[in-house]
């Protein structure tokens, strides 16, 4: 009889269970919808950083460019100072190759002039005349001398003013030549000039356009962690009713096995000696006797004084209602945890106790510190031992304790993500349940993902 009591109370909850499987079954999917949502998030900032690097590389190809283009365009004012000093050089070159011509001329015309004067005083015979007129050998011979210092002046003059001219020609040319290859060089950087602006103005727009894909990703991550939010708010409304279904279901369940248990006493089996009538089956079993059930069937009066007095108390249930084998029991002593939980007063106590479970694994929605835990789950089980209940959820985490800044952060204070959380251990490192890869891990680099917040709790 009583065993049909156990089997009727199973069932019971059997029936309690698969009123809020439905619950469950959205929880979670919403659960794994999440996962999906903050695995899209990560990638997205993980693009925000990439878009960021490729822009810092620009900018500093673009300083590089400026850097070329300030050169090129100093080469260039140098090369038309040099390119003015050379059309100065060739003018002043011309001005005085005309004064040399000048002076030549001059000196030509009064040469010609004295040329013809000796020749219309005495003809051909201008040196005859001479030595005729010449009062004496003295006279005659300084005449001479005179008529050909003369002649030599004349032709030394007009032959310097040759070499004068010639030089001057060929300086001009030269000059010629240098402002032509000058010109040359500046149209070259003048060139340069125009394809370096060209490279600068193609890296600005390229620049601008990161920019956009930036606003965009930002945008996008934004609207990641709100639905993350917006799932976690139905999630927890879905946990509370399931909670509240199940707890309504299970007193039910316990309220319709109590009555079933209560009929179930009052519905003993009845047995009876050979001569039909009623007898004690406690009695009977201790003497002996033999007994029979209702239908005449023989039966055996220990099995069922056993049955009769077995109570509902022999049973124990678990906290859904299950029955537990005692067989399997466990002494609760042997679920102490190993660590000390006395409370220092400080972040460090935190971080040192937090760091013992690193290596254990990461379970989405999970609160064991040794069997696994996700974010929250884990800074929440690492907060209860210090005494300090937080919600326990990241997003309500968020708004835990008080607000501090990352540069002032302490050893113990709770980073804040888009959908995660972490313990600040010093030094720029983090202790926390990672993912289902990694599980509970220390990061090197706190920063490694858009910081929201920095709580400080102790």
């Amino acid at each position: 009889m009583k065993k049909r009591i156990v089997c009727l109370t199973l069932a019971i909850m059997m029936c309690a269970s698969q009123a809020v499987s439905v619950s469950a079954s959205r929880e979670q999917e919403l659960r794994e919808e999440q996962a999906w949502t903050s695995a899209q998030l990560d990638a997205t900032y993980a693009q925000i950083d990439q878009f960021y690097a490729a822009k810092q590389q620009l900018a500093d190809e673009i300083a590089a460019l400026d850097a070329n283009l300030v050169n090129v365009m100093v080469s260039i004012q140098t090369l038309e100072g040099d390119i003015s000093n050379k059309e100065a050089d060739i003018q002043q070159t011309q001005s005085d190759l005309q004064k040399a011509q000048n002076a030549k001329d001059k000196q030509y015309e009064a040469m010609k002039k004295r040329i013809q004067y000796l020749y219309e005083k005495g003809g051909s015979d201008a040196w005859f005349q001479m030595m005729v007129n010449a009062d004496n050998l003295s006279d005659l011979l300084t005449k001479a001398e005179y008529t050909q210092k003369m002649y030599d002046y004349d032709r030394e003059s007009l032959e310097k003013y040759v070499n004068t001219i010639e030089q001057v020609t060929r300086l001009g040319e030269q000059y010629q030549q240098e402002k032509a290859e000058l010109e040359g060089m500046k149209q070259e950087y003048e060139a340069e000039s125009v394809n370096l602006q060209t490279a600068i103005d193609e890296r600005k727009a390229t620049s601008a356009n990161y920019d956009n894909e930036i606003a965009y990703a930002q945008q996008m991550a934004n609207e990641y962690a709100a639905l993350i939010q917006q799932q976690q708010a139905e999630i927890e409304y879905l946990e509370a009713q399931r909670i509240a279904a199940e707890e309504a279901a299970r007193a039910q369940a316990e309220a319709e096995a109590a009555a079933a248990a209560e009929a179930a006493e009052q519905e003993e089996t009845v047995v009876y000696d050979e001569d039909g009538n009623e007898v004690d089956a406690s009695e009977a079993a201790e003497n002996g006797d033999v007994v029979y059930d209702e239908d005449g069937n023989e039966v055996d009066a220990s099995e069922v004084a056993a049955e009769n007095e077995y109570s509902e108390d022999d049973y124990e249930y678990d906290e859904y209602g299950n029955v537990i084998d005692s067989s399997n029991t466990v002494d609760p002593s042997e679920y102490e945890s190993s660590y000390d939980s006395s409370y220092s007063g400080s972040g460090s106590s935190v971080v040192d106790y937090a760091t013992q479970f690193v290596g254990n694994p990461y379970v989405w929605g999970g609160t064991s510190l040794t069997n696994g835990a996700d974010c929250s789950g884990f800074v929440q089980s690492v907060y209860k031992n210090f005494g300090v209940d937080l919600p326990r959820t990241s997003y309500e985490q968020q708004n835990a304790g008080t607000e501090v800044s990352y540069e002032d952060a302490q050893p113990g204070d709770l980073i804040c993500y888009g959908g995660h959380v972490a313990i600040y251990m010093g030094d720029g490192k983090i202790v926390h349940a990672s993912n289902a890869k990694d599980g509970i891990k220390i990061s090197d680099n706190a920063a490694y993902r858009t910081i929201l917040s920095v709580r400080r709790l102790v």
